[in-house]
């Protein structure tokens, strides 16, 4: 396995923006892929597919791109450290509280891929778990955490963008059917001249954004977002059906399009960080 990240850092940062992609790790480690009971295409389900590729103008407008290497599948930088699976990892008792999402499987150390596939036929050493935690989830954590203070410390404010992307499927029953979801935990991560920048900045391409409905924001948004004290974390969904082929997970025909759009979402959103009015976005309500 390669090193848990990638921080592709400006030559000269501009305001308070920070952007992420926890979920965009392709790196698996050939013991994994040989252990599991799904093969790489499916273990892929779960991988946040190219959002990488869509963030990349980031460091040349002036703004941190934080990158995981390491697969959703393996490892999910978005939970906290102790949300282990008693189902998955041997030894453990159920917890008395019932954590929603490590019930559903999606605890730290994954048992399932997308749609409930199981990624293993049995149990694993908690031994494993723990070294996954302190190989790959400490150092990643350790350094958004750095780069979240160094950037308040220089600009005053800290605004992460934590960007994931959601199957098609997720959203083809919302009254909306929004392109894009953000999650600000219903304001407790972000204040709403933060989110409503950032939504903003989405429909200015002309793209449906809703909010906090089906996703709200998890760990990430929980532990960092502290806007009384001027970090923001607003957490965005992309539909997966405007850049790839979710079956094959492949670029799809609008991909190059795509990614041209994002690269002037983000010229917006680190405008938006430094304080500088964008005359092409409209009015979010808040």
């Amino acid at each position: 396995m390669p090193a848990p990240f990638r921080l592709l850092a400006p030559e000269a940062p501009q305001g308070g923006v920070v952007f992420a992609s926890p979920h965009s790790g392709r790196h698996y480690p050939a013991d994994f892929l040989a252990r599991s009971v799904l093969d790489a295409r499916r273990l892929r389900s779960s991988e946040d597919a190219f959002v990488d590729r869509l963030l990349m103008g980031a460091p040349r407008l002036g703004a941190p791109l934080l990158l995981a290497d390491a697969p959703r599948a393996w490892i999910d930088l978005n939970r906290a450290a102790d949300e282990f699976d008693p189902a998955l990892i041997a030894g453990l008792r159920p917890s008395r509280v019932p954590n929603p999402r490590v019930a559903a499987g999606l605890g730290v150390v994954p048992r399932v891929v997308a749609g409930g596939r199981a990624i293993y036929a049995g149990k694993i050493p908690r031994a494993e778990a723990e070294a996954r935690i302190a190989g790959w989830w400490r150092p990643y954590h350790q350094r958004l955490a750095a780069l979240l203070a160094e950037t308040h410390a220089r600009a005053g404010q800290a605004i992460l963008i934590d960007v994931h992307s959601m199957p098609h499927e997720a959203i083809e029953g919302a009254a909306l059917r929004p392109d894009i979801v953000l999650g600000d935990r219903f304001g407790a991560s972000a204040r709403p001249w933060v989110t409503a920048g950032v939504e903003a900045a989405f429909a200015a391409e002309g793209l449906r954004v809703g909010r906090n409905a089906p996703f709200a924001g998890a760990y990430v948004a929980q532990a960092y977002g502290r806007p009384g004290r001027g970090f923001h974390v607003v957490q965005v969904e992309i539909d997966r059906a405007l850049y790839m082929d979710e079956a094959r997970i492949r670029p799809n025909a609008h991909f190059d399009a795509f990614a041209a759009l994002m690269g002037r979402v983000v010229r917006r959103l680190v405008r938006l960080g430094a304080g500088e009015a964008d005359e092409e976005m409209p009015l979010a309500a808040e």
